[in-house]
C-alpha cells in the first residue's frame, strides 16, 4: 500500500496537485482552504526547505537515536531536543514531568495547536541502539518509532521560519515522554490532566504510513499480578502451594476464556507480555508475577476481557490453594499498571477534516483508523487530535532490527505543515 501510495506523490514543491474525489465526504471547504494554503509562496519555500533538510535531519536522526531513551529514561535525549528546538530560537522549556515543550507564538495567540512526537522507546537502557546505515536504509532500535517523529518536528520548525510564516495561533512543538509501554502516555496525560489549559487541537507524528489517519483510540488495560506464598524446598516441603502453578493455571484460564471474546465483534486482543518469580531451581518459589495487555477500540469488549481476566486471576489461586496438601494458602495481589482510554472522534469533526483534506492535496488518498498513540487521551474526552505519519517507510518497530527508510520522507512533514496550517490558521 505504501509503495504505490509513494509512487503516485508529487516530490517537487513546485507542482500544484488537485485534490482527488471526495468519497470519503471531505467538506469542499476544507479542501479548498488546504489548496489554497499548498499555493501559498510562504508555503512553498517552506516545503522547499523541507526537502533541503534532508542530510540534516538524517544526520541529526542518527545522533537522537543513539542517546538511549527508554520510559522514565528519557531526560538525556530531552535534554539534547530541547537544545536542538532552542537553536531555533524558540521558546524552550521542560515541563513539570520531562516533556520537551517549544513555543512558537502566533499573532494573536487566541488558541494552541500541540504538535506532538514520543521520545521514549520500548527498549531497556542497556540495549545498543547504535545506528547502521546501508545508503537510504537506516536500521537501529526505535529509529522510526519514534525518532524520525522528533526529526519531522524539528524540520518543520525550520520550515516555517524558512518561509516566513506566522500563524495566528500559537503553535507548540512538543516531545512527550512515557508513551511506550509502562509510561502509559505519561507525558501526554500531563498536558491533559484537570486543572491544566488543555492544547485546542493535537496532532500526534508517529505513524508510518503516509496514508494512515488515528482518529480512535485503541483502548488498554495493563496489569502486573503477583501471586505470594511462603516458597520452599522442592522436595523438603512438596506439597505447599506454588506461586508459578497458580500463574500457569491463570494463563491457560484467561486464553480460553478471553480468546472467544475477540472472536466476534470489534477487534480485540490479550497478551500476556511478561513472567517471572522464583529463587531456584529446586525452590518452591514464594512469588511468581506476571504482566498482562488487553486492548480494544470498544469500550465493551475491553471490559469483557478484564472481566474474564480478573476472573481467572482469581480461578488460579482457588484451585492452586484447593489442592495444596500443606502450609498456608497463596495470595494474589492484582495491580493496574495502565490504562489507555478509548475512543473515537467523528469523521465530519474539522480536525478529521482538515487532516484528510491536507492528504487529498498531498496526492494521498487517507486511510482512517484506530490505533494506541498519545493522541489517546484527547480523544477518548472528545477533543480535537488525529495522529498521521512521520514520513519515509519504517518496518520492524519495537524489535532490534527495526529500520526506516529515507523514502519521500519530506512528504510526510510536508503534510503535517498544511495539517498545522489549517489548525493554527495562518497571519498575513
Amino acid at each position: 500500500m505504501a509503495t504505490s501510495i509513494l509512487a503516485g506523490c508529487q516530490t517537487s514543491a513546485d507542482t500544484k496537485i488537485p485534490p482527488k474525489p471526495s468519497d470519503l465526504g471531505v467538506l469542499p471547504s476544507a479542501l479548498l482552504t488546504a489548496q489554497s494554503l499548498h499555493s501559498r509562496d510562504d508555503v512553498r519555500r517552506a516545503f522547499r526547505q523541507i526537502e533541503a533538510d534532508r542530510a540534516r535531519n538524517n544526520r541529526e536522526m542518527i545522533e537522537l537515536n543513539e542517546i538511549p531513551a527508554p520510559p522514565f529514561g528519557e531526560a538525556q535525549r530531552a535534554a539534547r531536543l530541547a537544545a536542538m528546538f532552542r537553536e531555533l530560537s524558540l521558546d524552550v522549556s521542560l515541563d513539570d514531568v520531562g516533556n520537551v515543550i517549544a513555543r512558537r507564538p502566533g499573532w494573536t495567540g487566541a488558541e494552541t495547536v500541540v504538535l506532538g512526537a514520543h521520545i521514549d522507546t520500548v527498549f531497556p537502557i542497556e540495549t545498543d541502539v547504535t545506528v547502521r546505515r546501508d545508503g537510504d536504509l537506516f536500521i537501529a532500535p526505535g529509529i522510526g518509532d519514534n525518532t524520525r517523529g522528533l526529526i519531522a518536528l524539528l524540520s518543520l520548525a525550520r520550515a516555517m521560519d524558512a518561509g516566513g510564516i506566522e500563524t495566528e495561533d500559537d503553535v507548540i512543538f512538543a516531545g512527550l515522554i512515557g508513551e511506550e509501554g509502562l509510561g502509559d502516555l505519561k507525558g501526554v496525560k500531563h498536558l491533559y490532566r484537570d486543572g491544566a489549559d488543555h492544547p485546542d487541537s493535537f496532532i500526534a507524528i508517529d505513524g508510518g504510513r503516509l496514508d494512515g489517519l488515528v482518529h480512535g483510540a485503541v483502548g488498554s488495560n495493563r496489569y502486573r499480578i503477583t501471586y505470594q506464598g511462603p516458597g520452599g524446598h522442592s522436595w523438603g516441603h512438596f506439597g505447599r502451594a506454588n506461586p508459578h502453578h497458580a500463574l500457569a493455571r491463570a494463563i491457560e484460564t484467561f486464553a480460553q476464556t478471553a480468546l472467544p471474546v475477540t472472536e466476534t465483534g470489534p477487534k480485540s486482543s490479550f497478551s500476556v507480555g511478561r513472567i517471572g518469580g522464583g529463587t531456584s531451581i529446586n525452590s518452591i518459589a514464594y512469588e511468581s508475577w506476571m504482566e498482562v495487555d488487553m486492548r480494544s477500540g470498544n469500550i465493551g469488549k475491553l471490559g469483557e476481557l478484564d472481566a474474564v481476566f480478573r476472573a481467572a486471576v482469581q480461578q488460579g489461586l482457588a484451585v492452586e490453594n484447593e489442592t495444596r496438601t500443606r502450609g498456608p494458602e497463596l495470595n494474589v495481589e492484582i495491580d493496574q499498571v495502565g490504562e489507555r482510554p478509548a475512543g473515537l472522534l467523528p469523521l465530519d469533526m474539522p480536525i478529521v477534516q482538515n487532516a484528510m483534506a491536507a492528504m487529498r492535496v498531498m496526492g494521498v488518498e487517507p486511510e482512517p483508523g484506530i490505533s494506541s498513540t498519545d493522541s489517546n487521551i484527547p480523544i477518548s474526552m472528545g477533543l480535537p487530535a488525529v495522529t498521521i505519519a512521520r514520513g519515509g517507510r519504517s518496518s520492524g518497530a519495537h524489535s532490534l532490527d527495526e529500520t526506516w527508510e529515507d523514502v519521500d520522507a519530506h512528504l510526510g512533514v510536508q503534510q503535517a505543515l498544511l495539517l498545522t496550517l489549517m489548525e493554527a490558521g495562518i497571519a498575513n
